[in-house]
């Protein structure tokens, strides 16, 4: 597409942008000239993105092995490891003119392959003036950590004998992503690392059940510190040992797409550890081989290095780690990590964005930053058109969920971090009485035209130690005492329950083009999550799930996860994640009541604390008899069962109300939700 037109495809989606028009035709044009780079120099942006089939280890047919590092400031290298004894002269290494080590390990006297499956390695370097470094290989695919030894991770050499064959074939692209955001570690009820076997075996089972059809991994890229959350990346080749071994993982996935789910990894290319024995920082002796030099290189919140996306081997190393992770693996797309620091030269620190269009352009975009987002998204869709990415941006970028034919940045969905901001701001500061329904709906449909968002109620910044769930916002101060089936009625726990349902549901129907939940959230997790570190004696007690809570019949939790089967499997059979935005109807600030439709459903929320209405009367343009199909207050997921389903048929009149062809009436209960359909 010509320039002029790809400057005028976004115009009519977004005539706003007329004033930066020049920008956005600049920023396809870099990307164009950077893909038109690899062709002629690589063959492809697909096959320059292959880089970890040429560098670090790999063993040919006759059990050759052959090892490569980009290491251009070393002077001398060698490969050090259990299968020399460690000797920093028994392995030298060659280098060319691009600053590209190799050697060759030949085979042993009885043809097995010269290192050991399992066994460990390092490069050995000299640097100018002389000091020698020994590093971890930078593309290296499984680092270990032995903490009574040193928190220090060793690299192994990778070869079992039997390599995992993948039995499944990868679901569709989700039409309405529903997303169950995980972590392996956290997900076993006892307070130790969970593994991935576990995970396959005990929750990929809870999670389909519950009708999600994403699963986002968490903290699978190496990282030296448990407590990170994964956000302090060493080995990024690598997934973490933590949870077992990487042939564990790959079953993980490949049992979740045998159960119809599509598996995305958290990637963060935000950043990076500043470790130095086992990171990337000062690999070969210089501060500016992977990252930016001087102030431009450090990121003063997360004390983590930033990537010179501008780099011609920094790209591959990236770009090669996307799809990696998506053919050695079987990952299905990405979320990317901290796009606003990659997006902003002040990577969002100090920073409040207004929204207005000035804050998008100009000298504070890292336009090094935006185009290597431009290519991670066209590689990952043009490996495979059903591979999905996600942008966690809170800035608002306008252009970053358009396509990249048009002039925008690729992405498939961007993060609705508002949302969450809105409620618990509500909970901390509002009286009940006191919510404006013209906010909440504001906010959970304020997103840009044809960009699609993923909406939530709360993602794992919000059950981080330090905050609350909401759970824990609404009934903190009796879910230990009165989250019983036999225990006093508790006018505490009954609206925390009531309303964590409705903050759920009108999240889920009205916020995005698709949903998504932290692991536990949906029933309730008590408490907060805190991984063992110093300030808590190194405790595992709430780094993990308590599976137990909705297992057990006589406990309240049951409810609120039976709620969320029922709100995703209605979902399921309407689609209204993927129906275009729903239609507002009414927000009555007096009455709390809030109505709106979407996909043929009619969605109406009364948030009234003590209020109910008979014959409560609402627009809506389709005529027709209309049933109930989703209902908050169903005793079956811990309501007061005040709607008689079989008895409830709604008929329509033709008469307009609230700007609808037709209205209906209903019985609305106090702090309940409904959705009604006609089939």
């Amino acid at each position: 597409m010509a320039k002029e037109d790809i400057t005028q495809a976004i115009l009519k989606i977004d005539p706003w942008l007329e004033p930066f028009k020049g920008d956005i035709a600049r920023r396809h044009a870099v990307a164009e000239e950077w893909l038109a780079r690899f062709d002629k120099n690589e063959g492809g942006l697909e096959k320059f993105a292959k880089g970890y089939e040429y560098y670090g280890f790999h063993v040919g047919d006759n059990n050759e092995i052959v090892y490569r590092e980009w290491a251009p400031n070393a002077t001398r290298a060698s490969l050090i490891g259990d299968f020399n004894n460690w000797d920093r002269e028994a392995t030298p290494m060659t280098v060319n003119s691009f600053g590209v080590w190799e050697v060759t390990v030949p085979p042993k006297a009885d043809g097995s392959p010269g290192i050991e499956h399992g066994s460990k390695v390092k490069i050995s370097m000299v640097i100018p003036g002389g000091e020698r470094l020994e590093r971890l290989p930078t593309w290296i695919k499984r680092v270990t950590q032995d903490l009574s030894v040193s928190p220090v991770y060793d690299a192994v050499f990778w070869n079992p004998p039997k390599k995992y064959k993948f039995k499944n074939s990868r679901p569709p692209k989700p039409q309405g992503a529903k997303i169950y955001e995980a972590h392996v570690g956290i997900s076993t009820s006892e307070g130790r690392v969970g593994t991935y076997k576990e995970f396959t075996r005990d929750t990929l089972p809870r999670i389909k059940k519950l009708g999600y059809n994403t699963i986002q991994l968490m903290a699978i890229m190496e990282h030296a510190y448990y407590a990170s959350f994964g956000y302090q990346v060493t080995s990024f080749f690598a997934a973490s040992s933590r949870y077992g071994e990487p042939e564990d993982l790959m079953e993980l996935i490949d049992t979740a797409h045998g159960m119809g789910i599509t598996v995305l990894l958290d990637v963060v290319h935000s950043h990076a550890c500043k470790n130095v024995l086992d990171g990337l920082n000062y690999f070969d002796g210089t501060e500016y081989q992977y990252f930016r030099a001087g102030p431009a290189g450090q990121h003063s919140l997360w004390d983590s290095r930033l990537f010179d996306y501008g780099k011609y081997e920094v790209l591959r190393f990236l770009l090669s780690n996307l799809r990696f992770y998506l053919e050695e693996y079987g990952f299905d797309g990405f979320r990317f990590d901290g796009v606003t620091s990659i997006l902003y030269h002040h990577h969002g620190i100090g920073t409040g964005f207004s929204g207005g269009y000035h804050e998008y352009f100009g000298p504070a975009v890292d336009e090094e930053g935006v185009n290597y987002l431009i290519l991670a998204n066209v590689l990952t869709h043009r490996l495979n058109s059903n591979y999905v990415t996600i942008a966690e941006d809170v800035s608002g970028m306008p252009t970053l969920c358009l396509p990249f034919n048009v002039g925008g940045m690729d992405f498939d969905y961007r993060l609705a971090m508002a949302v969450p901001d809105m409620w618990i701001k509500l909970l901390k500061e509002k009286r009940d009485d006191d919510w404006d329904m013209g906010n909440i709906c504001f906010t959970l449909t304020n997103r840009r035209h044809l960009e699609p968002t993923i909406a939530y109620a709360e993602s794992h910044d919000q059950a981080l130690v330090g905050d609350k769930t909401l759970a824990f916002w609404l009934m903190d101060k009796e879910m230990y005492t009165h989250m019983s089936t036999l225990s006093d009625p508790s006018g505490i726990i009954d609206r925390g329950i009531a309303l964590h349902k409705m903050i759920r549901f009108i999240t889920h129907a009205l916020g995005g083009e698709g949903y998504l939940n932290f692991e536990g959230n949906e029933f309730g997790h008590p408490e907060w999550l805190d991984f063992p570190r110093q300030g808590n004696n190194n405790s595992f007690h709430y780094a993990r799930r308590q599976w137990g809570l909705i297992d057990d019949d006589l406990l309240r939790y049951k409810f609120l996860n039976q709620f969320d089967v029922e709100m995703q499997n209605t979902e399921t059979r309407y689609k209204w994640l993927g129906a275009p935005q729903a239609y507002v109807s009414l927000k009555h600030e007096g009455d709390k009541v809030i109505a709106f439709e979407r996909a043929g459903v009619l969605f109406i929320f009364n948030f009234h604390p003590t209020q109910s209405y008979t014959d409560y009367r609402i627009g809506v343009e389709k005529p027709g008899v209309y049933r109930v199909v989703m209902d908050t207050d169903g005793k079956e997921v811990g309501g007061f069962g005040r709607i008689d389903h079989e008895k409830t048929r709604c008929h329509t009149v033709p008469e307009h109300w609230n700007n609808r062809s037709n209205y209906l009436q209903v019985y609305l209960p106090s702090r309940t939700a409904i959705a009604l359909a006609t089939d």
